[in-house]
């Protein structure tokens, strides 16, 4: 306890006016709804905040995590050790020269999309929807209805171990399903990203939303806590149809649920805990490897 109070002295010291919180509940922060308390929780507003906080906690030997929006991730009862570094105040999205938009790691996808449907830029509406952030979807290359972030993304600022500020440009990004550079080095920060889009008329990128956004709805448990998709999506497969082929729609391990509408989403019925999920995970790997031979990856990030 007293590193965690010398290292909130030393972190006012560098930022006056960032935001710390101790002993914050993750399930605040995550859209699963789930998760025990931080040791800290700091909310930098700018770059340069964030830069000096992560010098902070690194010279301290202080470990973190970096989180934005929580929509991939599940973190175990327990809660974290070390501090939890919120990017979400870091949110700046500009339009840039030449079809660009340039937007900082804590921006959601969903602002982010608006913003470039009202410039009448194409190209990001697939993401409108995902409940993430631009750092998050960077760093795992988030996608859906036949769009992912390898397509649009040109550029990226990012901060590397030592805190000093490099740029990654096309291919340097290292991007595969679910996966980037980043997921290779944990100890690299995205600070923003530039995106390539092209013109469009605002009025046909706005129906374009709004035909994916219905169709989320009518096919996703958007009324409960979840993490998106469970499962990375097997080859020559699709996990939902596999996990309904199995007999599992419905099937629960406490408040944790296997979606009765869609079956490629584990929900949070309303008091669901990390041992809840992590069960029924197993539960549902364990049934579908011995019903078909497929052994399915989790996409989302444990955190324990």
């Amino acid at each position: 306890m007293d590193q965690i109070n010398t290292c909130i002295t030393a972190l006012r010291e560098a930022a006056p006016d960032i935001d710390i919180m101790q002993n914050e509940p993750m399930s605040r922060h995550t859209t699963f709804a789930i998760g025990g308390p931080a040791d800290l929780f700091v909310q930098p507003k700018t770059r340069r905040e964030l830069a000096g906080t992560l010098g902070v906690l690194r010279a301290r030997g202080i470990p973190f995590l970096l989180l934005g929006n929580g929509s991939n991730m599940l973190v175990a009862d327990a809660g974290v050790r070390g501090a939890v570094v919120c990017t979400t105040e870091l949110d700046e999205v500009r339009i840039g020269e030449d079809c660009t938009l340039v937007a900082e790691a804590g921006a959601l996808l969903g602002r982010v999309a608006r913003r470039a449907q009202r410039a009448g830029l194409t190209g990001v509406e697939f993401a409108g929807g995902i409940p993430g952030s631009l750092g998050g979807a960077v760093f795992m290359n988030a996608g859906a209805y036949d769009g992912q972030m390898a397509g649009i993304v040109e550029q990226t600022e990012y901060l590397d171990e030592t805190g000093a500020l490099h740029t990654l440009t096309g291919e340097e990004h290292g991007f595969g399903y679910r996966r980037s550079v980043f997921r290779d080095h944990p100890d690299w920060t995205v600070v923003r990203s530039t995106l390539r889009l092209q013109q469009g008329d605002p009025a046909a990128i706005l129906d374009r939303m709004n035909d994916l956004a219905q169709r989320r709805r009518e096919k996703q448990p958007l009324n409960f806590p979840s993490a998106g998709s469970t499962f990375k999506r097997p080859e020559g497969y699709f996990a939902g149809r596999l996990i309904e082929d199995a007999g599992l729609k419905g099937v629960s391990v406490g408040a944790a649920q296997v979606s009765e509408k869609h079956a490629g989403f584990l929900i949070n019925r309303g008091g669901a805990t990390c041992d809840d999920m992590l069960r029924l995970i197993e539960l549902v790997q364990q049934r579908v490897k011995e019903a078909f031979g497929v052994q399915l990856e989790c996409e989302v990030r444990i955190i324990r």
